[in-house]
């Protein structure tokens, strides 16, 4: 658990049927109903082998996170941050970003890249992201490929080698 300033958020890996359910309810809540970037689901073939991460607060799951490697030298990816709007002011969105750069970082990665909505690029700069590249459009919204390094990261790790994985 990670105590934030506003209240006590709870970040885990779903590993139940009823986290990972809740996890994609929270997907679907934000990326869905209420963003529309996608229609009737967000799901895809990464869903599969994904870590899937939900936050709660008192018990309710508020906020989701998937990660999955992309390669055997380290390159993870992280997606499908969403929060529920009422959660948004509580502090949810840097204990889940945190939890999933330490877990993949935990699993051996050496690099985790994202592609952030443009709104949200100040957020993640703030917990350490940098931008990788230009902004692009995906699924009709604007989003900013950013990195980060990770546990036992090289220094000299050629992020610009993985554009492809940034939809670039």
């Amino acid at each position: 658990m990670e105590l934030c300033a506003r209240t006590l958020v709870e970040v885990r890996v779903a590993r139940s049927a009823a986290d990972v359910a809740a996890h994609h309810a929270v997907r679907e809540a934000v990326f869905v109903a209420e963003q529309g970037i996608f229609e009737g689901d967000d799901r895809d073939a990464w869903d599969e082998g994904a870590v899937k991460v939900v936050a709660s607060i008192a018990g309710r799951v508020v906020g989701a996170v998937r990660l999955y490697p992309l390669d055997e030298a380290g390159l993870w990816k992280g997606d499908r941050l969403a929060v529920l709007p009422g959660a948004r002011t509580l502090g949810v969105g840097a204990p889940l970003v945190r939890f999933a750069v330490a877990t993949a970082g935990e699993a051996g990665g050496t690099r985790m890249i994202a592609l952030i909505q443009k709104p949200n690029v100040a957020f993640f700069r703030r917990l350490g992201w940098s931008r990788q590249g230009e902004p692009g459009e995906f699924r009709g919204a604007t989003h900013q490929p950013m990195a980060i390094a990770l546990a036992g990261a090289q220094p000299a790790f050629a992020p610009e080698g993985y554009t492809w994985a940034l939809g670039a």
